[in-house]
């Protein structure tokens, strides 16, 4: 299995997602700095992952604090808590996984600061090992859902890279190709990052699973012809209405497969709801760099004056999702969920 993230005793490793598909390198990160910078700078993404990952960056805040009381220790990790929030606002898992945290330091605020620390480590361990057992879960739920011999379209990258391993909506197609319904997978290359054709595709290589990379523009025009039996996407967000934030682009391929006749599902582990959001409207939307827009990897495609509009995310209404596929089991419409 593809292990993204992981704790090697004093520092938390991560492979390195904007080296992918030429260079599968590893990073070592002793710091909670170096794990907000690494959110920050998309060397680990997907809302699951980038949960995962802040939950060792508070452990690690923890391990570097010099504090010698529990008020000075929680100080340092109020700090580093703020600051791993502050790197992506649309994705709720890292403000579940943070929050648990908190409440797990508090919890043990008459403990030895030393065992303080290892239960820091054990706990973002444990959040680790809880979405890979509800990615797999959420995978079989899902791949009741496909059809022998499907053609599923995928968006962007909800494989093992997004999470902390096995994938969401990928996780999907890995439990569909398992029992041998995959046909094939239909590859959105997914600008502007290119997350589609960098990571879905790498990982689709390197599990065997049969695919086909296309440009976002041609969606449309493989439903025209019959070609996509349904669309699976993963989520950053979903309110208590079922709208569903996720990456730029998948609205637009909702709108396209329920003009189709064409099944749209969303897979995500249930922490990526938010009950305390009624609709989508709520969902903030980040706005990446522009220079993301104006270039393909290093090679510029654009004038670098030309103004850019470059949001990370949309919200598909939850009228156009089928299905919603969770560790806990399928939801459909009408969406009311409640904390």
């Amino acid at each position: 299995m593809i292990r993204p993230i992981r704790w090697a005793g004093d520092r938390l490793i991560l492979l390195d997602q904007t080296r992918l598909p030429r260079e599968e390198i590893e990073r070592a990160l002793p710091r909670w700095q170096d794990v907000m910078e690494a959110i920050r700078t998309l060397v680990v993404r997907g809302a699951p992952a980038i949960g995962v990952t802040a939950a060792f960056g508070v452990a690690l805040a923890a391990r570097q604090s010099p504090a010698t009381t529990f008020d000075e220790l929680l100080a340092d990790l109020e700090v580093a808590i703020k600051g791993l929030a502050a790197t992506r606002p649309t994705a709720v898992n890292l403000f579940w996984a943070l929050e648990r945290m908190r409440r797990v330091a508090l919890a043990a605020r008459d403990l030895p600061l030393a065992e303080l620390r290892v239960r820091l480590v054990a706990e973002a361990q444990a959040i680790l090992d809880e979405d890979v057992a509800a990615n797999r879960a959420l995978g079989d739920h899902g791949a009741a859902l496909v059809p022998p011999g499907a053609r599923i379209l995928t968006h962007c990258n909800a494989g093992a890279l997004a999470t902390a391993g096995y994938g969401t909506a990928l996780g999907v197609v890995r439990s569909a190709h398992a029992q041998s319904k995959v046909a094939l997978v239909w590859v959105d290359e997914t600008r502007p990052v290119m997350q589609g054709s960098r990571l879905t595709a790498w990982e689709c290589v390197r599990e065997g699973i049969p695919h086909r990379l296309v440009a976002d523009a041609v969606a449309g025009s493989l439903m025209a012809r019959g070609e996509v039996d349904l669309v699976v996407t993963g989520a950053d967000r979903i309110a208590a209405n079922g709208d569903t934030a996720n990456k730029i682009g998948t609205y637009a391929l909702a709108v396209l497969a329920r003009h189709h006749g064409v099944p749209f599902y969303v897979a995500a582990p249930f922490s990526t709801i938010d009950p305390s959001l009624p609709s989508g409207q709520e969902i903030p939307i980040e706005e990446r760099d522009p220079a993301e827009v104006r270039r393909v990897g290093a090679q510029p495609t654009a004038p670098e004056a030309s103004p850019v509009y470059n949001p990370a995310f949309d919200v598909t209404p939850a009228g156009l999702i089928t299905a919603i596929i969770t560790e806990r089991g399928v939801f459909r419409p009408p969406y009311r969920f409640s904390a």
